[in-house]
């Protein structure tokens, strides 16, 4: 499982030329498929990384509120909503593409950076929600009445108590986002048609018809393109393993 990765590695560590000629090692070490890289997907990967970023932040703000209240609130018909919310995720991507390429296409959201957030939202917000819920489930009750005895209102208590107790869930669930988002190519080939706005995902995709004889700059810019994922999941793991009630209740 680990080979491609070696190789893809070990391709844009070579000189400029064909994959198929590669040796086994990285004998003459080059990094001008880097360079290459950089220069040519640079914006691409700042594109990317600003969509993950504005998705995740919007994600958390729609979903953990709602997450809050299906578990706390006793909301009618919750159930529906909740089961709603899992239907969703079973809808397949090019059908909310389809549909939203038709929307942006009225309210002139087509390649745009706002219309590619709300987007990879529609994957983010009820994934996060469902994540988010099952947490804030099973923060004691008798915590949030605590803050709510000591005069704090629904906001106060959700913003000083709920929020700090979740910080595993939240940082579990923007990392999902992150991940999603990052990785999207249906709805960067969707609702994007110029080049002023477009993926690194999509850019890598259009990248190997301009550079198929020089493989080194496509594995560079795929090596690039994996590391925000690698860097998050080594540094999140940790809060994603850990329980989140732990030293709630003192």
């Amino acid at each position: 499982m680990l080979f491609p990765v070696y190789w893809m590695v070990n391709v844009s560590l070579q000189p400029s030329g064909s994959a198929v000629s590669t040796p086994w090692f990285p004998l003459h070490v080059s990094f001008d498929g880097y360079a290459t890289a950089v220069r040519e997907q640079g914006g691409h990967l700042a594109t990317s990384l600003v969509v993950a970023l504005g998705s995740v932040v919007f994600s958390l703000l729609i979903a953990t509120p709602a997450a809050y209240a299906l578990a706390h609130f006793r909301v009618r018909g919750a159930g529906v909503v909740l089961f709603a919310i899992l239907i969703s995720q079973m809808i397949p991507g090019i059908v909310v593409a389809n549909a939203l390429y038709s929307a942006y296409n009225d309210l002139g959201l087509l390649n745009s950076v706002l219309g590619l957030i709300l987007a990879d939202s529609t994957h983010g917000i009820p994934f996060a929600i469902l994540i988010m819920r099952a947490f804030l489930g099973s923060i004691p009750t008798e915590v949030i009445e605590a803050a709510r005895v000591d005069g704090a209102g629904q906001i106060r208590a959700f913003v000083s108590i709920v929020l700090p107790m979740s910080r595993n869930a939240l940082i579990t669930a923007a990392l999902f986002t992150f991940l999603f988002t990052w990785s999207d190519f249906l709805f960067a080939l969707t609702l994007t048609t110029t080049e002023d706005v477009r993926p690194v995902t999509l850019g890598l995709y259009q990248y190997i018809g301009s550079f198929v004889n020089d493989w080194s700059a496509v594995m560079a810019t795929a090596v690039l393109a994996s590391l925000p994922a690698v860097v998050l999941l080594v540094v999140a793991q940790r809060f994603v393993a850990a329980g989140v009630n732990s030293g709630a209740v003192k």
